[in-house]
């Protein structure tokens, strides 16, 4: 810390240098006019003969992420959001007074350089600086090495360090960009409509799990950080827009994990006239576009395996994929007592009294979903355990609802939306019951959505997708964090 103290002491000195000789150390004139990406482009294919005789000039504008010096020469690796491109500075070039400033320069630094190409004698493409500029002087120095910041605490923290040095860190984040942008350029071409619900909600409700609570002074009351915005979605289905769907934050106050951050980003979307069976053939389309555009195929790598995501997708009701995964008989799962004491015997607690459909469910968590490498339908939830799904016609135990599993963890949750007003609101009355009884995830009352079901909800399907994990799959990342921007972290300690 003593030897990083003195480091900007120094650098604050060359800044009261550079103003004491006329540089501002953070000037905003210089205008840039490529980036190294478009100088590249450009002349990626011409040699040095062609080079030579080129008479065009560039301005750019990136930070000196290295520099080899040669007395009254240096090299520097110049970087921008584009890319990194070689500047060759001689005191030949740009005068002796640029010069003695220039080499003032530190790593960091963020400069403006007019130059133009050639190639060097190991034939790298590289700029000819006749003008260098100081830009933004920097105070702090980079990690000695260019990818030398490896501290998974400091990179999630101090993101804007770990995406100046870590060029696969921005790569990352460019998919994640582009991945968005294709999912939505999908639901539009898909006549779906895009669309923005509120995310503060006067009750919590579209998913079982613990809100955050902020409050309204001017209201006088409490509102709740949105945890799903399915029952606005469905609210705009009831009001006559058949397909909505929309890409935007959820927030839930649980734990943080590889696979859980409190701030998270869904798609949600909602279609009339269709059935859950619809959304699964859309699932599988609509992943496979975008893998294949970003992974150029669809048997794509992740961690040490393959996933091959090739339709058609396994489809497996809940309880098969645990006589499969599980190695037990059917008949212990429609029992309740051999269900609990198989539950006990893989390894779960069991506290006080619980639903049949509720074990399956733990029992599903524990020994089938770690299993689900390959892409995976999971059909056929309990009722009890799917407050605004559709029952089945046939077995009004379970519902028409999917969850979609990929590397052992869920990507999306599907289901025939339930529009009988009087089963929905009735299984409201049940969730609160959960909620007295001390579940802190049950579902809240809502008094207005139930009057928007008596108004009338076609029959509709919806789903989530969480675009987190998404992106985590396509590329190949094994936390959550490297795939946001700014993770939620634990308070700085000193």
């Amino acid at each position: 810390m003593e030897e990083l103290n003195e480091l900007l002491q120094q650098r604050r000195a060359k800044i009261d240098n550079f103003r004491d000789v006329g540089v501002n150390p953070f000037a905003n004139d210089f205008k840039v006019t490529h980036t190294t990406a478009q100088v590249v482009e450009a002349h990626a294919a011409d040699d040095k003969d062609k080079l030579e005789d080129c008479e065009l000039e560039y301005r750019i504008g990136g930070r000196i992420m290295a520099r080899r010096d040669f007395g009254k020469a240096a090299f520097l690796q110049l970087q921008d959001g584009g890319g990194r491109l070689q500047v060759y500075v001689a005191k030949n070039q740009v005068g002796d007074e640029a010069f003695e400033q220039f080499k003032k320069y530190d790593i960091g630094d963020i400069v403006g350089v007019l130059g133009a190409p050639f190639r060097t004698k190991t034939d790298e493409l590289s700029l000819r600086a006749g003008e260098i500029r100081l830009l933004t002087k920097s105070l702090l120095p980079l990690p000695e090495k260019w990818h030398g910041l490896t501290d998974v605490e400091t990179r999630y923290r101090q993101r804007y360090l770990d995406l100046i040095v870590n060029p696969d860190v921005r790569d990352t984040f460019r998919k994640r960009s582009q991945i968005v942008s294709m999912i939505r350029e999908f639901m539009i071409d898909n006549e779906y409509l895009e669309v923005e619900t509120p995310m503060m909600h006067p009750v919590a409700g579209g998913a079982t799990a613990k809100p955050f609570v902020t409050h309204h002074n001017t209201l006088k009351m409490d509102l709740f950080l949105r945890i799903a915005p399915e029952l606005y979605l469905k609210r705009l289905v009831v009001g006559g827009f058949d397909r909505v769907f929309e890409i935007n934050r959820n927030f839930r106050n649980e734990g943080i994990s590889i696979q859980h951050n409190p701030e998270f980003t869904m798609m949600e979307f909602y279609r009339a006239y269709a059935s859950y069976h619809d959304l699964m053939d859309f699932t599988e389309e609509l992943v496979c576009h975008v893998a294949d555009k970003i992974c150029g195929g669809l048997v794509i790598p992740y961690g040490d395996k393959e996933v091959n995501l090739t339709p058609p997708w396994d489809r497996l009701t809940l309880k098969e994929s645990i006589v499969k995964y599980g190695e037990v008989e059917m008949a212990v799962l429609d029992d309740h007592q051999q269900a609990l004491n198989y539950a006990k015997s893989v390894g779960i607690e069991i506290e006080g009294e619980i639903g049949h459909g509720k074990l399956l469910t733990e029992i599903f968590d524990e020994v089938v979903e770690p299993k689900l490498w390959q892409p995976t339908f999971i059909t056929e939830y309990p009722t009890e355990v799917s407050p605004l799904s559709r029952k089945n016609d046939e077995r009004p135990e379970v519902v028409d609802r999917f969850e979609l599993f990929i590397v052992g963890r869920e990507l999306a949750n599907a289901f025939s939306e339930l529009n009988d007003p009087i089963d929905q609101k009735e299984r409201f009355v049940k969730q609160l019951e959960e909620k007295a009884a001390g579940d802190e995830e049950a579902h809240d009352m809502d008094e207005d959505y139930i009057r928007a079901l008596e108004y009338g909800l076609p029959p509709t399907a919806g789903e989530g997708i969480g675009i987190d994990r998404l992106v985590m799959l396509l590329t190949n990342s094994s936390s959550i964090r490297d795939v946001i921007l700014f993770p939620q972290l634990r308070p700085e300690v000193g």
